[in-house]
C-alpha cells in the first residue's frame, strides 16, 4: 500500500486533522493536505472533492476525510465514481470497511469519537486489506456506471 495519504477536512475536523497528520507523518507517510486550514467555517464539499480525486485518480491511494458528522464529507466522496468512501465511528467499522467494501476512505465525524479513536481507526483502515473472494463481487456491482 502506498505512502502516500491525502486528506482534509472542514473546520470542525480541524484540529483532529492536524493530529492524525503528526500521528501519520511520525509512521512515515507521505501527507498531502488539502484543508481546511483553521476553525474558520467552512464547506466541507471544497475539501472533500480534492481528496476523493487523488484517490480516484491514483489507483492504490487511500484518503481520509473529516467533518463534524463525518455525513457530508463522506456523501461529498462518494458522488467521484472511482471512490468507496466509509463513514467510520469505530475501529471495527474501519477494519470491515477495508475487508469486506474495499474502502478506499475514511470519513471520520470528528463530534462524535475521540482522538483516541480516530487515530486506532485510521491505524486499522490502513493496515488493513481487502479479503476479495465474495465481497469482490459485491464490490464491483457498487458503481452506477
Amino acid at each position: 500500500m502506498s505512502k502516500y495519504l491525502p486528506i482534509g477536512a472542514d473546520h470542525a475536523g480541524f484540529q483532529l486533522k492536524a493530529t492524525l497528520i503528526n500521528h501519520l507523518q511520525s509512521k512515515g507517510y507521505e501527507i498531502e493536505d488539502f484543508g481546511c486550514y483553521s476553525e474558520d467555517s467552512i464547506d466541507y464539499p471544497d475539501f472533500g472533492h480534492p481528496v476523493a480525486s487523488k484517490v480516484e485518480e491514483n489507483a492504490g491511494t487511500l484518503g481520509i476525510l473529516i467533518c463534524g458528522s463525518g455525513n457530508g464529507i463522506n456523501m461529498t466522496a462518494n458522488k467521484h465514481q472511482g471512490v468507496r468512501s466509509a463513514l467510520c465511528w469505530k475501529t471495527e467499522i474501519a477494519q470491515l470497511a477495508r475487508e469486506h467494501n474495499n474502502a478506499n476512505i475514511i470519513a471520520i465525524p470528528a463530534r462524535f469519537v475521540s482522538t483516541e479513536e480516530a487515530i486506532e481507526m485510521v491505524d486499522m483502515f490502513l493496515s488493513t486489506e481487502f479479503e476479495g473472494g465474495r465481497h469482490e463481487r459485491r464490490v464491483n456491482k457498487i458503481a452506477c456506471a
